[in-house]
């Protein structure tokens, strides 16, 4: 199967994987929809839909079958149906950073941290948990821009637009109260139970070799790799903040690193040395994810 999936994909991929996330989507939204889930759904499918795209500006997989099929596999098994709003916005505006911020070209971020500033404002507005983002950002910024002072500026005016923007439209609405959920700080919840995510671990494992193996390697690749690789590292960094301190039981929190998780283990899997290996691993994956699907969803943990 590794072998299959390592062919390269065509221009007709990802409109196919993508009908398989839309089938996925409807399939857990089938018997509680409304309006209000329509939208909520319709948001989500736009979010990891664009995530295909993502794999494209990123460059990081040769263009093969093999990350568009685990990051559908990711989808299928940590999906189930019950996102909020929150979640789904952050799923879309997510992808949009991630196709903003790993350009290489230093013009166009420069340009582009205005709007960034303005969809990690757009995406605390809706899900307060997401404040490592904010805080990740502003590291990438000044690791790799040169005018650091400058860019940190029109990333907090990008902000500032959307703040002012959100308080003036609460005000006219007459909503001159502050909701306290709005400050995330003190909602902490720590996991405590970790027994639903047993099936996950040797995704974490792999994971955590693939890190290893990147650093290990480090001199090996090409400066765009390396800098591409090593922001996604960081980039999960920020997702899994968010995760430890604020998923508890809400495990579609695990949605934020279904992207950057899917490019990693490409990776490993890519660059193991033996094909069963190559082909053990895939599979082991697989099973993971559906026996982490079957365990939530059946409640069998």
């Amino acid at each position: 199967m590794f072998k299959l999936l390592s062919k390269e994909s065509n221009i007709f991929s990802i409109p196919v994987y993508i009908g398989f996330l839309l089938l996925i989507v409807i399939t857990f939204n089938f018997l509680n929809f409304n309006t209000y889930e329509a939208i909520i759904a319709g948001i989500t499918f736009l979010g990891i839909a664009l995530g295909y795209f993502c794999f494209h500006s990123i460059a990081l997989n040769y263009q093969t079958h093999l990350p568009l099929f685990l990051y559908t596999f990711f989808i299928f098994g940590l999906y189930s149906g019950k996102i909020d709003i929150g979640l789904a916005v952050s799923l879309l505006t997510n992808s949009f950073l991630l196709l903003l911020l790993t350009s290489t070209n230093e013009d166009i971020r420069k340009k582009s941290y205005v709007l960034v500033g303005s969809i990690v404002a757009l995406n605390f507005i809706f899900l307060p948990t997401t404040w490592p983002m904010a805080v990740f950002v502003i590291i990438h910024v000044i690791a790799t821009s040169e005018r650091i002072g400058l860019n940190i500026f029109r990333f907090l005016l990008g902000i500032l637009l959307i703040v002012f923007s959100y308080f003036s439209v609460m005000f006219f609405m007459n909503f001159t109260s502050w909701n306290m959920d709005y400050f995330p700080f003190g909602k902490m919840t720590l996991i405590t139970d970790y027994q639903n995510l047993f099936p996950l671990v040797p995704i974490a494992l792999m994971l955590i070799y693939a890190v290893y193996d990147h650093f290990k390697n480090y001199n090996k690749k090409s400066p765009v790799s390396r800098y591409k690789y090593t922001f996604l590292m960081v980039f999960s960094v920020a997702q899994l903040i968010t995760i430890i301190l604020y998923m508890n039981k809400t495990y579609e929190y695990l949605l934020l690193l279904a992207f950057p998780s899917t490019i990693i283990l490409s990776r490993m899997l890519r660059f193991l040395p033996k094909y069963w290996m190559q082909e053990i691993s895939l599979w082991i994956i697989i099973f993971s994810l559906i026996g982490f699907k079957a365990g939530t969803y059946f409640d069998l943990f």
